[in-house]
């Protein structure tokens, strides 16, 4: 039986078994199973060849706009970037990627304007699979929605689900240490009452792993506790916009804010109706901060600031200055909103904020 059989029959014994407290432990291990099966099938259609997308990562960060074919991404591209990406008014338009700079309060923002996804595109729709593959190597997902079609965004979260990227979520934190011997101990930090110690244990099974040290500092699930053994999962925070509000009037598109919930932002890409709105919100989802960076003379470089993001260190700013200057670090000093007090001398763990500003003393 080959993989692409095993993968079928575990996904039909899923869709079969009905979910309740009496089923929770075998379903589990089908989930566990399941993304065993997907991952070994995703390695050898990757192995395999095939043409891919390829787009150079440039900026302070990458944003893929993601959507169904036709919704308006290449017209809300062309509105917020430096991008002449092609126009028309029927499906498929954009065939290849195309990549836009967004320059906004001094960063530089990647955007991607990707082909048109439909249902089953991680299976391989519409070169769906390549469109995907490119949304995990961004920073931000902004899910572009017509309108007329708001209720294709569970289809979009879906078929990113099924590539492995997990939306507006955080890496589960849970530690999983492999050892030679002396089967698996399971602690935990906190209440746990999503996941039994049995279920973990079995679960580890499946993945061949009968010695463990594992540490639960979260009350996780165990779809939480196989994305940490599957290991290739990305998590993306996401942004959404619902395009052509201009052709509705206002009580559809409050019965259509009902149905897709609150956060989403309404544009007109055509007329380029909030379409600064969309720029901040991007900044914004990206978390960035400021720091300005100042010589050993006193003079303060405002004109350029390097563009970081939230909870970045000194270390982090001098791997983006260059590779060496870590090894060559003394000490810095920080003037701003992280500093005790105007030119506090810190070390390379100190957390800069927005608009600090920052002296490197090298050996």
């Amino acid at each position: 039986m080959g993989l692409a059989d095993k993968i079928h029959g575990v996904e039909d014994e899923l869709s079969t078994t009905k979910v309740h407290k009496g089923t929770e432990y075998h379903v589990g291990l089908l989930k566990a199973k399941l993304a065993k099966l997907k991952k070994q099938a995703s390695s050898a259609k990757s192995s395999g060849g095939g043409r891919a997308f390829d787009v150079r990562k440039s900026g302070d960060s990458r944003v893929v706009l993601i959507g169904l074919p036709s919704v308006g991404k290449s017209t809300l591209l062309t509105k917020i970037t430096n991008a002449k990406s092609e126009i028309a008014a029927y499906a498929f338009t954009t065939l290849t990627v195309i990549p836009g700079v967004l320059e906004y309060k001094s960063a530089r923002i990647q955007i991607l304007d990707l082909p048109g996804i439909l249902s089953g595109a991680a299976e391989g729709t519409g070169r769906g699979r390549e469109v995907l593959a490119v949304a995990r190597s961004a920073d931000l997902v902004l899910l572009m929605l017509d309108v007329f079609q708001p209720d294709q965004a569970l289809m979009l979260r879906k078929e990113l689900e099924m590539m492995g990227i997990r939306l507006d979520k955080k890496h589960p934190n849970i530690v999983i240490t492999r050892k030679s011997k002396g089967g698996t101990t399971i602690t935990s930090t906190v209440k746990r009452t999503k996941l039994e110690d049995r279920m973990v244990i079995d679960v580890l099974n499946v993945y061949g792993i009968h010695n463990a040290d594992v540490i639960f500092r979260e009350d996780a699930s165990v779809d939480d506790l196989i994305d940490v053994l599957v290991e290739n999962r990305v998590y993306i925070p996401t942004l959404t916009v619902l395009n052509k509000i201009d052709l509705v009037n206002k009580e559809y598109l409050e019965e259509v804010s009902k149905r897709i919930g609150p956060g989403f932002i309404p544009i007109a890409a055509d007329s380029g109706f909030n379409c600064e709105k969309v720029k901040q919100a991007i900044y914004e989802k990206l978390e960035f901060i400021r720091v300005y960076m100042r010589k050993r003379s006193g003079e303060i470089d405002y004109k350029e600031p390097l563009i970081m993001r939230s909870n970045s260190t000194v270390a982090d700013v001098c791997d983006r200055i260059h590779r060496d200057w870590k090894k060559e670090f003394k000490y810095a000093q920080v003037w701003g909103k992280s500093a005790k007090f105007g030119g506090q001398k810190v070390g390379l763990e100190h957390k800069m904020q927005d608009e600090d500003v920052l002296t490197i003393a090298k050996k």
